[in-house]
C-alpha cells in the first residue's frame, strides 16, 4: 500500500466530510455552525491543496483547481464571519449566518467533485 495515496485520498475525503459537517444545519441559526469547524475546514482543506501541488498530471490539475476553488470559498465565510463578528455593530445575524453556509457550500461542491474525481481515477488506474 502507498502510503502517499493514502494521506492524498484521505485528506480529500476529510476535507469534505468536515466541510459537510460545518455545511450540515439550519443555514441561518448560528447554534447550528461553530466557528472551530468552518477553521477546522479550512486547515483541512489547505491541506489537501498543498499535497496536490505535487501532481503534474491532467487530472491533478482539476483536481487543484477544485481545491483552490474550495479553500477560496472556506476563506471567504471565514473573513465574512470575522467582519460580522468584530467590526459589524450587530454581530453574526441570521443573514449574516446564512450567507456564510451558502459560501461553504461552494466549498462543499468543490470537495464534492474532487472526491468524484478521486473515485474515478482509481477506477480507471484499476483497470
Amino acid at each position: 500500500m502507498n502510503f502517499e495515496k493514502v494521506s492524498f485520498a484521505f485528506f480529500v475525503v476529510f476535507a469534505l466530510t468536515i466541510n459537510f459537517g460545518f455545511f450540515i444545519g439550519e443555514i441561518d441559526n448560528p447554534a447550528h455552525h461553530h466557528v472551530f469547524e468552518l477553521f477546522a475546514a479550512i486547515v483541512i482543506s489547505l491541506i489537501a491543496t498543498v499535497i496536490k501541488l505535487g501532481d503534474r498530471s491532467h487530472i491533478g490539475a482539476v483536481l487543484l483547481a477544485t481545491s483552490l476553488v474550495a479553500d477560496i470559498h472556506l476563506l471567504v465565510a471565514a473573513i465574512i464571519w470575522g467582519v460580522a463578528e468584530h467590526i459589524s455593530v450587530d454581530g453574526v445575524t441570521t443573514e449574516v449566518m446564512a450567507t456564510i453556509v451558502s459560501v461553504s457550500g461552494g466549498a462543499l461542491i468543490a470537495n464534492l467533485t474532487s472526491v468524484v474525481l478521486l473515485v474515478i481515477e482509481t477506477v480507471v488506474v484499476r483497470r
